[in-house]
């Protein structure tokens, strides 16, 4: 460690992703020990005292600060990671970038396009390094699919279509707003499954397929009161609970898309289909390892679906791990995230998707907000320039 060049990392928010991130920092050194960069856990940021120095005994972290802005102002910071809600994520990053510091930010970038945009000045004004933590790309599985489809074997692309469905708001009893409940609070989160679930699958249809241009959307707030714990008062719900869109890619395919956080069973199913002039591909998260594959052009006598199962060591990201037949887990993304960051340091390259990538997301998923209040199509303005 003592040959390798850091990158001092500053964390603000203890929650889930700021678990995830953490074991990524941490893991990285063992599995890319041949980066250049390794990261180093500088200090962790939470308004409650005792919570924060638990967390940062918990994943290593050197020190605490209750307050973002002096985490910012310290000099021992090289990256700001920001795990906070949504509501945060503007104010953090463009005070970040104007202190200098790299920023890797939690997904949506924001809770709305015009609160993204500044965030993206400021990055590109600043030339700080910049990404935006959509962490299923770095699932190997997806990966692969991302490859077979730029060589062409799915030949011209048909139909896309992709669902994040979830279980976990049914209950009327759950409550909006709070540490734990604020996905559920306007305010904080900007909107409901749209922001948080479908802008996932947006990212990653994007990037296998290309710009979304425009969309025909249906949102429903099922629940249409909950108890507010910041107000102590029952009050309107003001996101979306469930949405379905369906679009047109830049490529001529047409995209299907649904979430929701009512189907009951399923705790996070995430899917995705492709298909094409020549093939088809399919990916579920409950089996994350594996990626189905079609392909026209096998002998008719044994053409039909492929399972691969993505563990050899020439496929995306394997190499680094077991053996073949082994697999890896969902927090393998994030740990392949912080290594694609810190090659990028390393290559002086671009971390995608940055900010500039997340804007474009954020594009559509406006986009299908106002398409579902106005109940007509709407363009999304995105411009998909991401290589």
């Amino acid at each position: 460690m003592s040959n390798k060049k850091q990158l001092r990392i500053g964390l603000v928010g203890t929650g889930f992703m700021g678990r995830t991130h953490s074991n990524g920092y941490n893991r990285v050194p063992n599995f890319f020990p041949d980066l250049e960069y390794t990261p180093v856990l500088k200090a962790v940021c939470s308004r409650n005292k005792e919570k924060v120095q638990a967390f940062a005994d918990q994943w290593g972290y050197e020190s605490i600060e209750t307050d973002w802005k002096k985490l910012i102002a310290r000099e021992d910071i090289d990256a700001v990671d920001i795990c906070t809600p949504n509501d945060m994520h503007a104010e953090i990053a463009i005070a970040a970038a104007n202190a200098g510091k790299m920023i890797l930010c939690e997904k949506p970038l924001a809770r709305t396009l015009a609160e993204a945009k500044p965030m993206v000045d400021a990055v590109e004004k600043a030339k700080v390094k910049n990404t935006v933590w959509y962490n299923y790309r770095r699932l190997p599985a997806v990966t692969l699919a991302k490859q077979i489809i730029d060589s062409g074997k799915l030949g011209k692309i048909f139909h896309y279509r992709a669902n994040f469905l979830q279980d976990w708001t049914i209950s009327a009893d759950v409550p909006q707003g709070g540490t734990a409940a604020w996905r559920l609070d306007a305010e904080a989160a900007g909107s409901g499954v749209t922001g948080d679930l479908l802008a996932h699958c947006i990212d990653t249809a994007m990037w296998l397929n290309g710009g979304i241009k425009d969309v025909s959307a249906v949102t429903e707030t099922f629940i249409k009161e909950r108890f507010h714990q910041l107000t102590g008062k029952v009050e309107k719900v003001g996101i979306d609970d469930a949405c379905i869109f369906h679009c047109h890619f830049e490529n001529g395919s047409l995209g299907l898309f649904e979430s929701t956080r009512y189907a009951r069973g399923h705790k996070a199913l995430y899917t995705f289909e492709i298909n094409g002039e020549k093939g088809s591909l399919r990916w579920d998260l409950h089996d994350l390892n594996r990626l189905e594959y079609f392909d026209h052009g096998d002998d008719g006598t044994v053409r039909g679906w492929r399972s691969i199962l993505v563990t050899d060591g020439d496929q995306p990201y394997m190499g680094n791990w077991w053996v073949p037949g082994l697999i890896i887990g969902y927090e393998h993304s994030f740990i392949h995230q912080v290594a694609d960051f810190l090659k990028s340091l390393q290559e002086g390259t671009e971390c995608h998707p940055n900010f500039r990538d997340a804007y474009e997301t954020q594009k559509v998923c406006e986009a299908v907000i106002a398409s579902a209040k106005s109940r007509s199509w709407q363009d999304t303005g995105v411009e998909w320039i991401e290589k």
